[in-house]
């Protein structure tokens, strides 16, 4: 019988240590990989197999495996290294979307004083939020209210509609990175209407540094992960606290709406977010904030005024 690897349609030794990177100038970003801690460029290796970048195409047409193939008989040192002034982007090219999960983390219901979701509870965050991991980040005009909150993000492989079972929601998940939800706390709660508002301003998504294949984290439901501003820690946390986990969840929203290769899901926050302390503490110009997961590196990013 062919192993859940295999049925999933990756090689047993797929994707271990093969970390998806973009680089470049916004709007002209080059699609990568991080091999032994250095950036390479494999634009070239990618025209080769007839794409662009990592975005919907790539992951449905099977992108990741063919890409291990051909490295796999290639000489990586052939590669071009990306000079280190050169920023990082999004290691995804633009969602189609970006969809969110609010209180999944036990502890931030309760700083919250809400009770635990019986459901996940669902919104959409503007996919034109996504930026790289050490871009600033824009305080909108009129926030009182910019804040924090660290989540693993869940990069989708493969089209997921309907989903069967919850084992079957493993085969759809490419890999995750590190997800900054930042928000604006008063465009969410007191503007009217849903959270939209204070969810999707201009940059508030930072992705990456790098998407790590599912097959790279094995443990996906035991990783630490960290937020501080100006170095004092504000959160500390674990997946193992999530109320429902990453498969779940892309079953259940499967049942919904159609999850598209490349979208993302940004799966919750653990306690400790600005909104919830005492007196409530917000991010102004000058902050700078950063955020650290298992396995999947650390984001940096100097808040400033709009």
């Amino acid at each position: 019988m062919a192993s859940k690897s295999e049925v999933a349609g990756y090689p047993a030794d797929f994707g271990e240590n093969m970390r998806l990177i973009r680089f470049g100038d916004k709007n002209a970003e080059t699609p990568g990989l991080l091999l032994g801690g250095i950036r390479k460029d494999i634009s070239a290796v990618m025209r080769e197999l007839g794409f662009v970048d990592f975005n919907h195409r790539f992951f449905t047409d099977n992108g990741l495996v063919k890409l291990h193939q051909t490295l796999q008989e290639y000489d990586q040192r052939r590669l071009p290294d990306v000079d280190d002034n050169v920023r990082w982007a999004a290691p995804v090219a633009r969602p189609g979307k970006v969809v969110c999960i609010g209180l999944n983390y036990a502890d931030h219901a309760r700083e919250a004083g809400t009770p635990l979701p019986v459901e996940p509870i669902l919104f959409l965050k503007a996919s034109n939020a996504v930026v790289g991991p050490y871009d600033d980040v824009l305080i909108p005009r009129g926030s009182t209210q910019t804040d924090w909150e660290i989540e693993l993000g869940v990069v989708v492989g493969r089209d997921a509609r309907y989903l069967r079972t919850i084992e079957e929601a493993a085969e759809h998940i490419a890999g995750y990175c590190i997800s900054h939800d930042v928000s604006e706390r008063a465009f969410q709660h007191e503007r009217g209407g849903q959270w939209t508002k204070g969810k999707s301003c201009d940059t508030f998504n930072p992705l990456g540094p790098w998407v790590a294949t599912a097959r790279e984290i094995q443990q996906v439901g035991n990783l630490s992960m960290s937020l501080t501003v100006n170095g004092a820690v504000r959160q500390q946390g674990n997946t193992a606290t999530m109320i429902f986990n990453a498969t779940y969840l892309v079953h259940y929203v499967s049942q919904f709406m159609t999850l598209e290769a490349g979208d993302v899901l940004t799966t919750g926050t653990p306690s400790g977010v600005g909104a919830s302390r005492t007196p409530p503490q917000y991010l102004k110009s000058g902050d700078v904030v950063e955020l650290s997961i298992d396995h999947l590196g650390v984001q940096r990013q100097r808040f400033i005024n709009a």
